[in-house]
């Protein structure tokens, strides 16, 4: 079976597939490696396709060169924030991604340089081991535009970080290191070339069983489903917040360069 993102390569995501691991490495160096909606379709489905190909045994997800991903593409967010709601929010593209990387049965990996914004953290709340570099900076930054949390993070970063920690970096949403990071647990270990570690741990898993590999993972992510019906369940909350006011108010500020008032709602 031939994997679509190698047969048929979308221009904004890079994909290799050597000894079993497939590299996918978002490709928009310009835009910090920003998301916009084919994109984040096109990256749910390799991911959904490499779990039924017996060739893929391990995924690392990274950016090609300098950055993870600095979470939507503001240009594109802006066009989606103006469409009227539509259909189950759980449906749209950022979402579809995370539930993606939630159901893959086999181990997921992350390498991290440069920003991770947004969906770029939500990610690794669904991913099995996180690699980074201290050129990592991270941020949550859903509060700051008027929003909410996505990705069942409500549920999963109490889980990992404990509530104080999930509590900080969802309410003050400001940017934090690699190090709080690793506090936090969002974060398995810094080293210094993340890329290059990040294919080694790859390379040692393909050269497990497979199977007891999806049976671990099935039996440590247990509660699937739950995770599943809370991403869809923070998404109707999501698009509902993209619609107030206050996500109006932190569009206009950013469109003029300057710092949101939200004192006119409190």
């Amino acid at each position: 079976m031939t994997l679509n993102c190698i047969q048929q390569p979308h221009q904004d995501l890079d994909a290799k597939l050597e000894d079993g691991v497939l590299t996918l490495a978002i490709n928009r160096p310009k835009a910090k490696n920003a998301l916009y909606g084919e994109l984040y379709l096109w990256i749910a489905q390799a991911i959904d396709e490499a779990d039924l190909n017996k060739d893929v045994r391990v995924i690392i997800l990274r950016g090609l060169d300098n950055d993870f991903t600095a979470g939507n593409d503001m240009q594109d967010f802006l066009s989606f924030a103006q469409k009227p709601l539509a259909g189950k929010a759980g449906d749209n593209p950022p979402f579809v991604l995370l539930k993606s990387a939630a159901k893959f049965s086999k181990p997921l990996i992350v390498a991290i340089k440069g920003v991770a914004i947004g969906i770029g953290v939500t990610l690794l709340l669904h991913t099995d081991l996180v690699y980074s570099d201290n050129t990592a900076l991270f941020q949550i930054p859903f509060v700051t535009l008027g929003l909410s949390p996505e990705g069942a993070a409500s549920k999963l970063l109490i889980q990992q970080a404990g509530y104080h920690r999930a509590a900080e970096l969802l309410f003050t949403a400001q940017k934090f290191n690699a190090e709080k990071a690793l506090n936090a647990g969002l974060v398995n270990e810094i080293v210094e070339d993340v890329y290059a570690h990040a294919d080694m741990q790859a390379k040692l898993l393909a050269a497990l069983p497979i199977a007891s590999l999806k049976q671990t993972k099935a039996l440590i992510k247990h509660n699937l489903q739950e995770i599943i019906d809370c991403i869809d369940d923070e998404a109707e909350i999501f698009m509902k917040r993209v619609q107030s006011p206050e996500m109006a108010e932190a569009v206009q500020a950013f469109m003029q360069k300057r710092k949101p008032d939200f004192s006119q709602f409190n």
